[in-house]
């Protein structure tokens, strides 16, 4: 049994900050569950490009507002608080947070981020081959 609070992440090394956001790493490749999961502070008013051509990913989001739009159709997709969204065919899109204020994510990936990663410049993460 684990229990990770997320004030012993911040200021930490797993508290990552990618400039458009802040990703606070939870759970890790080091713990052994096959998943990762961080809490992600999107910026007000930013729009991202992320392409996880080497992971999987599911999004809940806690806070806020804004919209993902998938490059491969170009279609936009509204995401609020309480809401879900699902990555499942290594997707290249747009994050986009609203400009009323930040969103708050949920983000669990499969294979497992290290816990330490930034988007290279096509958006994506690195396979960790440790």
């Amino acid at each position: 049994m684990k229990v990770v609070k997320l004030a012993d992440v911040l200021g930490t090394e797993y508290e990552v900050d990618g400039g458009n956001w802040v990703s606070r790493r939870l759970v890790h490749k080091k713990d052994g569950m096959g998943y990762s999961v961080s809490d992600t502070i999107i910026k007000a008013g930013t729009e991202t490009h992320i392409w996880y051509q080497n992971h999987l990913e599911s999004v809940y989001c806690i806070e806020g507002e804004g919209e993902v739009e998938t490059l491969a159709d170009n279609k936009v997709w509204p995401i609020k608080k309480d809401e879900i969204y699902v990555l499942d065919k290594h997707d290249e899109h747009l994050l986009r947070a609203s400009e009323k204020g930040d969103m708050r994510m949920v983000c669990v990936f499969n294979p497992p981020l290290s816990g330490k990663e930034v988007h290279d410049e096509n958006g994506v993460y690195p396979v960790d081959e440790d």
